[in-house]
Protein backbone atom coordinates (compact mmCIF):
# COMPACT_ATOMS: atom_id res chain seq x y z
CA UNK A 1 0.00 0.00 0.00
CA UNK A 2 2.82 2.41 0.85
CA UNK A 3 4.50 1.53 -2.44
CA UNK A 4 1.37 2.32 -4.45
CA UNK A 5 0.59 5.51 -2.52
CA UNK A 6 4.06 6.87 -3.26
CA UNK A 7 3.50 6.27 -6.97
CA UNK A 8 0.12 8.00 -6.90
CA UNK A 9 1.52 10.95 -4.96
CA UNK A 10 4.43 11.33 -7.34
CA UNK A 11 2.25 11.12 -10.43
CA UNK A 12 -0.19 13.53 -8.83
CA UNK A 13 2.64 16.02 -8.38
CA UNK A 14 3.57 15.70 -12.05
CA UNK A 15 -0.02 16.32 -13.13
CA UNK A 16 -0.34 19.20 -10.67
CA UNK A 17 2.38 21.07 -12.54
CA UNK A 18 1.66 19.66 -16.00
CA UNK A 19 -2.08 20.20 -16.39
CA UNK A 20 -2.01 23.99 -15.78
CA UNK A 21 0.82 24.29 -18.32
CA UNK A 22 -1.21 22.35 -20.91
CA UNK A 23 -4.30 24.49 -20.26
CA UNK A 24 -2.19 27.64 -20.55
CA UNK A 25 -0.76 26.44 -23.87
CA UNK A 26 -4.25 25.75 -25.21
CA UNK A 27 -5.51 29.16 -24.05
CA UNK A 28 -2.52 30.96 -25.58
CA UNK A 29 -2.90 29.08 -28.87
CA UNK A 30 -6.61 29.92 -29.05
CA UNK A 31 -5.82 33.61 -28.51
CA UNK A 32 -3.05 33.51 -31.12
CA UNK A 33 -5.28 31.68 -33.61
CA UNK A 34 -8.10 34.18 -33.09
CA UNK A 35 -5.86 37.23 -33.49
CA UNK A 36 -4.13 35.84 -36.58
CA UNK A 37 -7.33 34.39 -38.06
CA UNK A 38 -5.55 31.03 -38.40
CA UNK A 39 -8.61 28.94 -37.46
CA UNK A 40 -6.58 26.29 -35.66
CA UNK A 41 -9.63 25.27 -33.59
CA UNK A 42 -13.09 23.91 -34.36
CA UNK A 43 -15.50 23.44 -31.46
CA UNK A 44 -16.86 20.06 -32.60
CA UNK A 45 -13.36 18.71 -33.13
CA UNK A 46 -12.24 19.87 -29.68
CA UNK A 47 -15.29 18.27 -28.04
CA UNK A 48 -14.60 15.00 -29.86
CA UNK A 49 -11.07 15.06 -28.48
CA UNK A 50 -12.37 15.59 -24.96
CA UNK A 51 -14.76 12.65 -25.41
CA UNK A 52 -11.88 10.41 -26.43
CA UNK A 53 -9.83 11.64 -23.47
CA UNK A 54 -12.66 10.78 -21.06
CA UNK A 55 -12.81 7.24 -22.44
CA UNK A 56 -9.05 6.82 -22.19
CA UNK A 57 -9.02 8.17 -18.63
CA UNK A 58 -11.86 5.86 -17.60
CA UNK A 59 -10.19 2.74 -19.01
CA UNK A 60 -6.90 3.83 -17.48
CA UNK A 61 -8.52 4.34 -14.09
CA UNK A 62 -10.10 0.87 -14.21
CA UNK A 63 -6.93 -0.92 -15.30
CA UNK A 64 -4.10 1.15 -13.79
CA UNK A 65 -3.90 -0.75 -10.50
CA UNK A 66 -3.82 -4.15 -12.20
CA UNK A 67 -1.26 -3.06 -14.78
CA UNK A 68 1.02 -1.54 -12.16
CA UNK A 69 0.73 -4.74 -10.11
CA UNK A 70 1.93 -6.70 -13.17
CA UNK A 71 4.99 -4.44 -13.43
CA UNK A 72 5.70 -4.79 -9.70
CA UNK A 73 5.33 -8.56 -9.92
CA UNK A 74 7.65 -8.85 -12.94
CA UNK A 75 10.23 -6.60 -11.29
CA UNK A 76 11.19 -9.43 -8.92
CA UNK A 77 12.43 -11.41 -11.96
CA UNK A 78 14.63 -8.55 -13.23
CA UNK A 79 17.91 -9.33 -14.95
CA UNK A 80 19.71 -6.49 -13.20
CA UNK A 81 18.84 -3.69 -10.79
CA UNK A 82 19.38 -0.45 -12.66
CA UNK A 83 19.08 1.57 -9.42
CA UNK A 84 22.12 -0.24 -7.99
CA UNK A 85 24.30 0.24 -11.05
CA UNK A 86 23.91 3.98 -11.71
CA UNK A 87 23.68 7.23 -9.76
CA UNK A 88 20.09 8.42 -9.42
CA UNK A 89 20.37 11.14 -12.07
CA UNK A 90 21.62 8.52 -14.55
CA UNK A 91 18.83 6.15 -13.56
CA UNK A 92 16.26 8.80 -14.47
CA UNK A 93 18.04 9.61 -17.73
CA UNK A 94 18.28 5.93 -18.68
CA UNK A 95 14.60 5.44 -17.81
CA UNK A 96 13.50 8.30 -20.06
CA UNK A 97 15.60 6.95 -22.93
CA UNK A 98 14.38 3.38 -22.48
CA UNK A 99 10.72 4.47 -22.26
CA UNK A 100 11.12 6.39 -25.49
CA UNK A 101 12.81 3.44 -27.23
CA UNK A 102 10.04 1.04 -26.20
CA UNK A 103 7.40 3.61 -27.12
CA UNK A 104 8.90 3.99 -30.59
CA UNK A 105 8.32 0.29 -31.30
CA UNK A 106 4.89 0.26 -29.67
CA UNK A 107 3.93 3.27 -31.77
CA UNK A 108 5.35 1.78 -34.94
CA UNK A 109 3.42 -1.48 -34.43
CA UNK A 110 0.31 0.60 -33.72
CA UNK A 111 0.54 1.96 -37.26
CA UNK A 112 1.40 -1.30 -39.00
CA UNK A 113 -0.80 -3.96 -37.35
CA UNK A 114 -4.54 -3.75 -37.96
CA UNK A 115 -5.94 -4.43 -34.50
CA UNK A 116 -3.43 -2.02 -32.95
CA UNK A 117 -4.26 0.60 -35.56
CA UNK A 118 -7.95 0.12 -34.65
CA UNK A 119 -7.00 1.35 -31.17
CA UNK A 120 -4.53 4.05 -32.17
CA UNK A 121 -6.33 5.61 -35.15
CA UNK A 122 -8.49 7.59 -32.70
CA UNK A 123 -5.50 9.83 -32.10
CA UNK A 124 -5.13 10.53 -35.82
CA UNK A 125 -8.84 11.03 -36.50
CA UNK A 126 -8.68 14.83 -36.40
CA UNK A 127 -8.15 16.87 -39.56
CA UNK A 128 -6.93 19.73 -37.38
CA UNK A 129 -3.65 20.25 -35.56
CA UNK A 130 -3.62 22.05 -32.23
CA UNK A 131 -2.79 21.30 -28.60
CA UNK A 132 -6.21 19.71 -27.96
CA UNK A 133 -5.47 17.06 -30.60
CA UNK A 134 -3.02 15.64 -28.05
CA UNK A 135 -6.06 14.89 -25.87
CA UNK A 136 -7.36 12.42 -28.46
CA UNK A 137 -6.06 9.43 -26.56
CA UNK A 138 -7.10 5.91 -27.56
CA UNK A 139 -9.58 4.32 -25.18
CA UNK A 140 -7.73 1.01 -25.06
CA UNK A 141 -4.22 2.43 -25.35
CA UNK A 142 -3.36 1.71 -21.69
CA UNK A 143 -3.99 -2.00 -22.38
CA UNK A 144 -2.19 -2.38 -25.71
CA UNK A 145 0.96 -0.79 -24.26
CA UNK A 146 1.40 -3.53 -21.66
CA UNK A 147 2.95 -6.26 -23.90
CA UNK A 148 5.63 -3.77 -24.93
CA UNK A 149 6.39 -2.08 -21.61
CA UNK A 150 6.64 -5.26 -19.54
CA UNK A 151 10.22 -5.36 -20.81
CA UNK A 152 11.05 -2.41 -18.53
CA UNK A 153 10.71 -4.19 -15.14
CA UNK A 154 12.15 -7.41 -16.58
CA UNK A 155 15.33 -5.59 -17.59
CA UNK A 156 15.53 -3.95 -14.18
CA UNK A 157 13.93 -0.49 -14.38
CA UNK A 158 12.15 0.53 -11.19
CA UNK A 159 8.35 0.59 -11.84
CA UNK A 160 7.88 3.73 -9.70
CA UNK A 161 10.48 5.74 -11.60
CA UNK A 162 9.16 4.32 -14.87
CA UNK A 163 5.62 5.44 -14.02
CA UNK A 164 6.67 8.99 -13.18
CA UNK A 165 8.98 9.32 -16.19
CA UNK A 166 6.21 7.93 -18.38
CA UNK A 167 3.81 10.65 -17.25
CA UNK A 168 6.43 13.34 -17.86
CA UNK A 169 7.14 11.94 -21.34
CA UNK A 170 3.43 11.94 -22.15
CA UNK A 171 3.13 15.60 -21.16
CA UNK A 172 6.07 16.44 -23.43
CA UNK A 173 4.10 14.84 -26.27
CA UNK A 174 1.50 17.60 -25.95
CA UNK A 175 4.05 20.16 -27.18
CA UNK A 176 4.27 18.52 -30.60
CA UNK A 177 0.61 19.05 -31.44
CA UNK A 178 0.61 22.59 -32.78
CA UNK A 179 0.99 24.67 -35.94
CA UNK A 180 1.97 27.67 -33.83
CA UNK A 181 5.57 26.64 -33.25
CA UNK A 182 7.57 26.26 -36.44
CA UNK A 183 11.13 24.81 -36.47
CA UNK A 184 13.50 24.67 -33.49
CA UNK A 185 16.95 24.69 -35.05
CA UNK A 186 19.42 22.10 -33.79
CA UNK A 187 16.75 20.53 -31.54
CA UNK A 188 15.18 19.10 -34.70
CA UNK A 189 18.03 16.57 -34.80
CA UNK A 190 17.49 15.36 -31.24
CA UNK A 191 13.93 15.87 -30.00
CA UNK A 192 10.47 15.27 -31.39
CA UNK A 193 9.45 18.84 -32.19
CA UNK A 194 6.16 20.29 -33.44
CA UNK A 195 7.59 20.22 -36.97
CA UNK A 196 8.49 16.52 -36.88
CA UNK A 197 5.23 15.58 -35.18
CA UNK A 198 3.13 17.49 -37.71
CA UNK A 199 4.66 15.15 -40.27
CA UNK A 200 3.51 12.18 -38.20
CA UNK A 201 -0.09 13.46 -38.32
CA UNK A 202 0.05 14.07 -42.05
CA UNK A 203 -1.96 12.12 -44.63
CA UNK A 204 0.39 13.19 -47.44
CA UNK A 205 1.79 10.04 -49.01
CA UNK A 206 5.37 11.09 -48.21
CA UNK A 207 4.45 11.53 -44.53
CA UNK A 208 2.51 8.30 -43.94
CA UNK A 209 4.00 6.19 -41.12
CA UNK A 210 6.86 8.54 -40.29
CA UNK A 211 8.29 10.05 -37.09
CA UNK A 212 7.08 7.61 -34.43
CA UNK A 213 9.13 8.98 -31.52
CA UNK A 214 7.58 10.75 -28.55
CA UNK A 215 10.55 12.47 -26.91
CA UNK A 216 13.56 11.68 -29.11
CA UNK A 217 13.62 11.78 -32.91
CA UNK A 218 16.89 9.82 -32.99
CA UNK A 219 15.07 6.44 -33.23
CA UNK A 220 13.34 7.51 -36.44
CA UNK A 221 16.61 8.72 -37.89
CA UNK A 222 18.31 5.49 -36.84
CA UNK A 223 15.63 3.06 -38.08
CA UNK A 224 14.73 4.84 -41.31
CA UNK A 225 11.30 6.23 -40.43
CA UNK A 226 12.21 9.92 -40.33
CA UNK A 227 10.71 12.48 -42.68
CA UNK A 228 11.33 16.21 -42.65
CA UNK A 229 8.45 18.67 -42.91
CA UNK A 230 8.81 20.00 -46.44
CA UNK A 231 5.44 20.23 -48.19
CA UNK A 232 2.33 21.58 -46.40
CA UNK A 233 0.81 18.92 -44.15
CA UNK A 234 -2.71 17.60 -44.74
CA UNK A 235 -3.78 16.42 -41.30
CA UNK A 236 -5.79 13.26 -40.76
CA UNK A 237 -5.71 9.74 -42.18
CA UNK A 238 -6.08 8.24 -45.64
CA UNK A 239 -9.83 7.80 -45.18
CA UNK A 240 -10.96 10.42 -42.69
CA UNK A 241 -13.69 9.52 -40.23
CA UNK A 242 -16.03 12.43 -41.01
CA UNK A 243 -17.63 12.29 -37.57
CA UNK A 244 -17.13 14.00 -34.23
CA UNK A 245 -18.78 11.21 -32.24
CA UNK A 246 -16.07 9.73 -29.97
CA UNK A 247 -17.87 6.37 -29.73
CA UNK A 248 -18.09 6.04 -33.52
CA UNK A 249 -14.45 7.09 -33.87
CA UNK A 250 -13.35 4.53 -31.27
CA UNK A 251 -15.08 1.53 -32.84
CA UNK A 252 -15.04 2.51 -36.53
CA UNK A 253 -12.03 0.45 -37.57
CA UNK A 254 -13.09 -2.47 -35.36
CA UNK A 255 -16.28 -2.64 -37.43
CA UNK A 256 -14.17 -2.58 -40.58
CA UNK A 257 -12.06 -5.49 -39.34
CA UNK A 258 -15.13 -7.58 -38.49
CA UNK A 259 -16.57 -6.85 -41.93
CA UNK A 260 -13.28 -7.83 -43.59
CA UNK A 261 -13.21 -11.03 -41.51
CA UNK A 262 -16.69 -11.97 -42.71
CA UNK A 263 -15.71 -11.30 -46.33
CA UNK A 264 -12.48 -13.30 -46.11
CA UNK A 265 -12.23 -16.34 -48.38
CA UNK A 266 -9.73 -18.42 -46.40
CA UNK A 267 -7.94 -18.77 -43.08
CA UNK A 268 -5.03 -16.58 -44.16
CA UNK A 269 -7.35 -13.72 -45.00
CA UNK A 270 -9.18 -14.14 -41.70
CA UNK A 271 -5.88 -13.77 -39.85
CA UNK A 272 -4.90 -10.77 -41.96
CA UNK A 273 -8.23 -9.13 -41.10
CA UNK A 274 -6.85 -8.53 -37.61
CA UNK A 275 -3.09 -8.93 -37.92
CA UNK A 276 -2.36 -7.60 -41.41
CA UNK A 277 -1.41 -4.06 -42.35
CA UNK A 278 -4.11 -1.39 -41.83
CA UNK A 279 -4.48 -0.81 -45.57
CA UNK A 280 -4.99 -4.55 -46.31
CA UNK A 281 -8.30 -5.59 -47.90
CA UNK A 282 -9.68 -9.12 -48.35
Amino acid sequence: MIYISIVNMTEFDIYTYGIPIVLLLIFAEVIYSTIKGSKFYKLEDTLAGLGLLVGNFTIGLLTKGSIFFIYIYLYQFKLITVNDLLPMWAVWLATFIMIDFVYYWYHRFSHRVRFMWAVHMNHHSSEEMNFTVSLRQAWFGPITKVPFFIVMPLIGFDPIITAVAGVASTLWGVIGHTQWIRRLGVLEYILVTPSSHRVHHGSNECYIDKNYGNLLIVWDRLFGTFAEEIEPVRFGIRENVKTFNPIKITFMFWQQMVSDFKNSKNQKERLLSFFGKPEWKP
